[in-house]
């Protein structure tokens, strides 16, 4: 196989992972309700289907990316692919709750190794005037899987049974092997003087566990809970002993010095910070679609597939753009544009038409669209060249933490509103629509000014940019 068509053949395998994972959270997300009824269950048990795979998920992300580095990014994937498959089989089988849970667990185990290496791959594949245009096309994957994930789920949900939402992953699952088999250089031989650093990544997955279960169960249990407090005191524990290992250790789970590169450190922290301010819409746009609007679930659907369609279309150009002209100019308008979406969005009010929100909501994904590919091409591109699995899986961890964490505060900043307006109401979104739009109107301006606060580092890594070009190494 030629170099061009290799090439094209590694975005479709990357592509299909990337497709593979999106759809199986939405298509889970939506099924609960179907779950508790299918095990005789109640919500509080069936939730851990989806909080499990998070948490473990994004606390082997990083782990992941280092043994890619350490052993092969095609060893990885393709491993990753025949994980989730397997697991994705025994989903569709399980017997009890607890056991779909367990799977589930075993499929986040393959996600975490298809996710985490899966731009470096495309890296490593596109020489680096391409990159890109390689990474925009990811975006489209990820936005084609948001708008299948809904209506699949229903459609197989409404005429199949809960069990094919699972058995739904395993041609996708076993196409993504073959292609990656086909299409991916083999990896050179691992490097012998190489250790992995069991006690850095212990420390590191202690420190992911305590803050993640606490920013998820946090709106529930109540901030000043014993169990949150106890899980951030965890966190801050883990991670500051996470870091003081990492700086002494001979054969590091992370080496720190990578972040001494601004252009990589301050890119990473624009992405991390809008990803908080996007989790705002993501949380309560469905919220006021629903209880202000007063849509039922199918419209609803139906209008919050505005963003990912402007996504799919301005992701791919977006990246062709930045390997012409630099990501800067595109990182910053992306911003912007994010900013404006959301301030739009703030002023949606009961009598507001839909089609205004709807084209807001459009705007809003057309800055994503901007902002995303060339961000993530800039950091994997100022990364060490030895240490791309770990970047890649870096970036995968703060979009996951920063929405999370955005749910978190967004459902308490409209909460504390509505209840401001309303008083005490069970549950909150019985409260009469005008005082929940004050609280969406509330929400979305904080979430505005998050989008313009992300250009603070993204003006700054530009800057770092034009004066030291060159990518970072660790020592």
């Amino acid at each position: 196989m030629g170099d061009t068509s290799r090439k094209w053949w590694a975005l479709a395998a990357v592509g299909s992972g990337v497709l593979l994972s999106t759809i199986d959270g939405s298509i889970v997300n939506i099924s609960l309700g179907t779950l508790v009824t299918a095990f005789d269950s109640n919500l509080n048990v069936v939730e851990w289907v989806v909080l499990a795979y998070l948490l473990t998920l994004t606390c082997l992300l990083l782990l992941m990316g280092r043994l890619g580095d350490m052993f092969g990014k095609r060893r990885v994937y393709t491993a990753g692919f025949v994980i989730f498959t397997v697991a994705s089989a025994l989903c569709g089988l399980a017997p009890s709750i607890g056991a779909l849970i367990g799977f589930r667990v075993a499929q986040a185990v393959g996600a975490a190794m298809i996710q985490s290496v899966g731009p470096a791959l495309l890296v490593t594949a596109f020489p680096p005037r391409e990159r890109g245009a390689a990474l925009g096309a990811i975006g489209s994957f990820v936005a084609m899987g948001i708008l299948i994930g809904p209506a699949l789920g229903g459609l197989l949900l409404r005429y199949a049974s809960w069990q094919a939402i699972f058995y739904v992953n395993i041609p996708v699952g076993l196409a993504g092997t073959w292609l990656t088999l086909r299409s991916i250089a083999p990896d050179a031989p691992a490097a012998r003087t190489q250790r992995f650093d069991v006690a850095g990544a212990l420390l590191l997955m202690t420190a992911l566990f305590g803050l993640l279960l606490a920013l998820t169960e946090g709106p529930l249990w109540g901030w000043r809970d014993a169990r949150v407090i106890g899980l951030l005191g965890l966190f801050g524990v883990a991670g500051a002993a996470f870091v003081a290992w990492e700086l002494r250790a001979p054969h590091p789970m992370i080496n720190l010095r990578m972040f001494r590169s601004p252009v990589f450190s301050l890119n990473l922290l624009a992405g991390f910070i809008l990803f908080i301010g996007l989790a705002f819409n993501l949380l309560l746009t469905p919220l006021f679609l629903q209880f202000v609007y007063g849509f039922d679930l199918q419209t609803a659907g139906l209008t919050l597939m505005a963003l990912p369609l402007t996504l799919s279309l301005t992701s791919p150009i977006s990246g062709r753009l930045s390997d012409r002209i630099g990501p800067r100019v595109l990182t910053i308008a992306g911003l912007l544009i994010c900013a404006l979406a959301l301030a739009g969005l703030s002023l949606t009010t009961v009598d507001t038409p839909p089609p205004r929100m709807v084209s807001f909501l459009m705007l809003l994904g057309v800055g994503v669209g901007l902002f995303q590919s060339p961000n993530n091409s800039t950091v994997l591109g100022n990364a060490p060249p030895e240490a791309l699995g770990v970047a890649s899986g870096m970036l995968a961890v703060m979009r996951t933490l920063g929405q999370t964490g955005g749910i978190a505060v967004a459902g308490a900043i409209w909460a504390s509103q509505v209840i401001a307006q309303a008083g005490p109401v069970e549950p909150i979104t019985a409260a009469p629509p005008a005082a929940l739009a004050s609280g969406f109107d509330l929400a979305m301006r904080v979430a505005a000014g998050l989008a313009l606060l992300a250009l603070l580092p993204s003006l700054a890594g530009g800057r770092a940019a034009a004066t030291s070009p060159a990518p970072a190494r660790a020592d």
